[in-house]
């Protein structure tokens, strides 16, 4: 089926909106279009779809409380802002929802509740629990106790976690620009919008200027990121204007509007997406061609095929495999540590007992403790 079929299809949404989308340029906020939007999702809902609301502008609103020309410089500052603007944008939505007759349940997260699987599934229950009552959640990032998750573009990554948590059928994120283009609109005015991505490949990430740079003010780098995690969940995202009039009812009646990134067939299973998205990764693999087909083949990682290791893991990790071009082609649970992993790459599982002193095991990662990305 055609990515723009599923999204008229879609029956489980989960919608991102960024505080360029809910904010004037003056940093308050754009209470016109928050109107606009709850008013969409909420005719959604009217339609028999399921919607979770990921938002962003709690430090917008906690400026606008607080009558500040601009965001504060400080993480203490910004935290605090976050908790008065946290309150606000919520009493915002909960008015707005209420006048369409709809019911919000505000949830708060961080990275720290998709590391821990026993957080991962009690914060699926508990979002599952809400949309079978009826009831759309709203989830912001815990800005008032994250630290290094206060940054430009977190809550795309966030979204896409929250799209897997609940295995929802499509990811909307609204932005300030329309999708990705073939390179910066801002500086490019023959930029061309690409209409749909199928694979995220190294060519698609330096498109987007590379894992550092912006575009729009969300970064389209953690736009990726979020795509890559949304697809391999079997999720079909889109990325669009959320300053368009009637936006998602655009998209979700399948209009070629903004980048869509259509969704791989098979559904992760619940451990499945823990162990690839809500793990933090703390090394990268590279392996040769052979190892990538056997791999896609479904066989385990063996170190004869893996020809570099780059991190300080320790067994127990979770660590990316990459092909020699960069590609990520698998993420998985390794049996070695980083300095026992160096001494055995490249070598057969014969050779292991000569060159490292643990506990020995065939498969650096077992198949059952793998998900492709590919």
């Amino acid at each position: 089926m055609l990515a723009r079929e599923r999204l008229r299809e879609a029956k489980r949404i989960v919608v991102k909106v960024g505080t360029s989308t809910l904010a004037h340029d003056t940093g308050k906020l754009d209470l016109y279009r928050i109107d606009h939007l709850i008013r969409e999702l909420a005719d959604l809902m009217n339609q028999g779809r399921e919607i979770v609301l990921v938002s962003s502008g709690a430090i917008a609103a906690g400026l606008s409380k607080l009558g500040l020309p601009e965001r504060p410089a400080s993480i203490p500052e910004k935290q605090a802002v976050a908790a008065i603007g946290q309150g606000v944008l919520m009493h915002i939505y909960e008015k707005f929802f209420a006048e369409y007759g709809k019911t919000i349940g505000q949830v708060l997260l961080t990275k720290e509740n998709a590391v821990r699987h026993n957080q991962y599934r009690h914060s699926r229950d508990a979002l599952l629990a809400l949309l079978d009552m009826g009831v759309i959640p709203v989830i912001n990032e815990n800005d008032a106790v994250a630290v290094d998750e206060i940054k430009i573009g977190d809550n795309d990554n966030l979204s896409a976690m929250v799209a897997t948590l609940v295995d929802a059928d499509a990811l909307v994120i609204l932005s300030d620009i329309e999708g990705l283009y073939t390179a910066n609109p801002a500086t490019h005015p023959d930029a061309q919008l690409i209409h749909e991505i199928p694979e995220i490949t190294p060519a698609v990430i330096e498109m987007a200027g590379g894992a550092g740079s912006k575009l729009g003010t969300g970064g389209m780098a953690t736009k990726l990121q979020a795509a890559q995690i949304a697809m391999s969940a079997g999720v079909t995202m889109v990325i669009a204007a959320g300053q368009q009039e009637g936006i998602l009812r655009r998209i979700l009646s399948g209009e070629t509007v903004g980048t869509v990134f259509p969704a791989r067939e098979s559904h992760l299973k619940v451990r499945k997406s823990w162990l690839a998205f809500g793990k933090r990764l703390q090394g990268e693999l590279t392996v040769d061609a052979g190892c990538v087909e056997a791999l896609e083949h479904g066989s385990s990682l063996l170190a004869a095929g893996i020809v570099d290791a780059d991190g300080d893991f320790t067994a127990g990790s979770t660590v990316r495999v990459l092909a020699e071009d960069n590609r990520e082609i698998a993420r998985g649970i390794v049996n070695y540590n980083a300095q026992d992993l160096r001494q055995i790459l490249g070598h057969r599982t014969e050779d292991f007992a000569d060159l490292v002193h643990g506990p020995i095991h065939e498969e650096v990662i077992h198949r059952d403790n793998m998900v492709l990305m590919v």
